[in-house]
């Protein structure tokens, strides 16, 4: 049996999907020594700079804060190895951590990562899952090691991913089953009831970084295809297509019976703008041209130049 609160833990994390689980970290009053985090960013039109949702939440509660900008120098190893981690605890710090700090801690490092590995491991599994269609989406507590998201897995969390779910409707449930899930860990850590399981790596796949270029939207495809891709990419990095020669941003659509050539707006009314795609249609509920906010379908089809028949997705 490991006493919790004599624990000593380093904690890793960024942004706010990590907060949960080091609410919960706090909660189990196990011994927190250090908060890891990004170095302070510019934000917004005056680029001031700005802490990372980690670091206001550490700093509310009295934690040390930590903030190397680069995880693999020298003077970050010495940091963490003077801080005498028995457990360091990951979530979505955004840096690899060396093989000199995987070997500090004698419990290891733990990460929480947002998918049921080994199925998308990488830096958008959140995204990937809904992209993919998957019925069911989670968070795998694993021990880490050199690979990408390859470590031993420890305790698995699903829930179902709603039909119309966004990634950022997901996001905010995974953030808590991710605590749930760390909970889980620390408890049966401390009782000794533990077992890793090896990953499969024949049943791996992986999800890349997002860029914006993601968001272009192909009508030929199916509309369930890209109702998928919509709400994956929601809110960032977005969906568009375009519209007389300008980027159109779409979101919160819905899958519809009509036909019709690919990329033909069929109808167009208060409940939304209504696309033809390769198989079925799509009805786009908010749409947002450049320099504009995001509007509601039937705002939109009061200030905008769209009649049915027009085509989508033909740049200038």
């Amino acid at each position: 049996m490991i006493e919790k609160k004599h624990m000593r833990v380093v904690f890793m994390g960024t942004p706010e999907f990590a907060l949960p689980t080091l609410a919960g970290l706090i909660d189990n009053e196990v011994k927190i020594v250090g908060v890891f985090t990004q170095p302070d960013r510019p934000k917004g039109r005056g680029r001031k700079l700005e802490a990372s949702p980690v670091k206001q939440l550490a700093l509310e509660h009295g934690l040390p804060v930590f903030q190397p900008q680069r995880l693999r120098d020298q003077d970050a190893v010495r940091q963490v190895r003077e801080l005498r981690p028995e457990l360091i605890v990951v979530v979505a710090y955004g840096q690899i951590l060396p093989q000199g700090i995987l070997d500090i801690p004698r419990y290891g490092c733990i990460n929480v990562h947002a998918s049921l590995l080994p199925r998308h491991r990488g830096a958008s599994p959140i995204n990937k899952a809904i992209i993919e269609g998957d019925p069911m989406a989670g968070v795998t507590t694993m021990q880490m090691d050199v690979g990408l998201d390859t470590g031993a897995m420890l305790v698995k969390k699903s829930l179902d991913v709603f039909s119309n779910e966004d990634a950022g409707e997901l996001h905010d449930r995974l953030a808590q089953l991710g605590r749930e899930a760390m909970d889980e860990t620390l408890a049966r850590l401390c009782a000794g009831t533990l077992n890793p399981e090896k990953q499969d790596d024949r049943c791996s796949t992986y999800a890349p970084m997002l860029k914006k270029e993601d968001g272009l939207i192909d009508w030929s495809r199916p509309a369930a295809a890209i109702h998928n891709q919509v709400r994956g990419l929601y809110p960032w990095p977005g969906a568009f297509t375009y519209l007389n020669g300008e980027v159109l941003k779409i979101a919160d659509t819905r899958i519809a019976q009509d036909s019709g050539e690919p990329g033909q707006v069929l109808a167009l009314d208060k409940c939304g703008v209504v696309v033809a795609c390769g198989e079925g249609s799509l009805q786009i509920r908010k749409l947002q041209l450049p320099g504009k906010k995001m509007l509601a379908a039937a705002d939109f089809v009061r200030g905008a130049k769209l009649q049915p028949g027009e085509k989508l997705g033909q740049q200038a």
